[in-house]
């Protein structure tokens, strides 16, 4: 069996996505609106057992269908004709109807997984929704699971080859792998109309944060320095760059929220400014981002 090809269907009427049909109604219900959509005849009974427990996975996966597959549920015992002409000897059992034709069947109470895959066997698999993907995709990145984020990043662009989202998410995973080449390419990709998107503009703050990270020196002598030296900023700015580099957030920002406290001015106000680049790395929602800018808030209007 071919799957339908979706791109050709005529779109889904307004009517139910999920309702009862009988014998008066199944030419109208059934036939003439698998003309429009694929249709899924329900044959029970309500002393069936395995009927009740397959309905509510057909509703539910009709329904995140989203109009593109209707459900017609028809009693057996209130309409026998049908079931009789099409040979339903048991029940429960599903037919699928398409341009008034039958398409395909099943019986029995299958799962939701079986019943997903015989609906995309009918008209193929449903379209991903790139901003739900787009969510997932980032708890994974927060989660630190970069493979898994990788893949659902890399699943949003097969659809929408110019999410900006994803584009920057993937410059997130190059950035943590230590591939900034390709970070910088991945954010180059993004559409001139996508550059100021708060996920484009965390991302080139990552990445600037990381390319200055390497010209600081290693965190070990940063640590002895600002040790033997309390009162040197720069190394102590430097120390900042190079903790937010390993990961260490609450670190980063102890160390610049330290220097504007000893002198708020100092070159050019540059702990605070690297701190606001921080945040904009971070996210606002991070908890480091919110603990470390009420810090600020603090130290500044006190």
């Amino acid at each position: 069996m071919q799957p339908v090809d979706q791109k050709t269907q005529i779109p889904a009427a307004a009517g139910a996505d999920v309702l009862d049909v009988s014998l008066q109604n199944f030419r109208a219900e059934v036939m003439e609106e698998s003309m429009r959509r694929l249709v899924l005849v329900d044959f029970w009974a309500p002393w069936c057992g395995p009927c009740k427990q397959l309905t509510p996975v057909l509703e539910k996966v009709v329904a995140a269908r989203r109009g593109a597959v209707r459900l017609a549920k028809m009693n057996i015992d209130a309409n026998p004709e049908i079931a009789q002409k099409m040979g339903i000897q048991s029940i429960p059992a599903v037919v699928a109807f398409h341009n008034g034709q039958m398409l395909d069947a099943f019986m029995g109470a299958l799962p939701e997984g079986e019943v997903k895959a015989f609906i995309d066997r009918c008209i193929g698999p449903a379209a991903e929704d790139p901003e739900a993907l787009f969510v997932e995709a980032q708890a994974l990145l927060e989660a630190g699971e970069l493979d898994s984020a990788e893949g659902v990043f890399a699943r949003i662009l097969t659809s929408a080859p110019d999410h900006a989202g994803a584009l920057a998410g993937l410059a997130r995973i190059a950035i943590a792998r230590g591939a900034l080449d390709e970070a910088k390419a991945l954010l180059d990709a993004v559409p001139a109309k996508q550059n100021s998107s708060p996920a484009v503009a965390a991302a080139r703050a990552a990445l600037a944060l990381q390319e200055q990270a390497g010209a600081v020196g290693d965190l070990a002598y940063l640590l002895a320095r600002v040790e033997n030296a309390p009162t040197d900023h720069q190394a102590r700015y430097d120390l900042a760059v190079a903790l937010n580099a390993a990961g260490r957030r609450e670190a980063a920002a102890q160390e610049l929220l330290n220097i504007i406290k000893r002198e708020r001015g100092w070159n050019d106000d540059a702990a605070r400014k690297l701190l606001l680049q921080l945040f904009d790395s971070w996210g606002p929602l991070d908890p480091t981002t919110r603990s470390a800018r009420r810090q600020l808030s603090a130290l500044l209007f006190s």
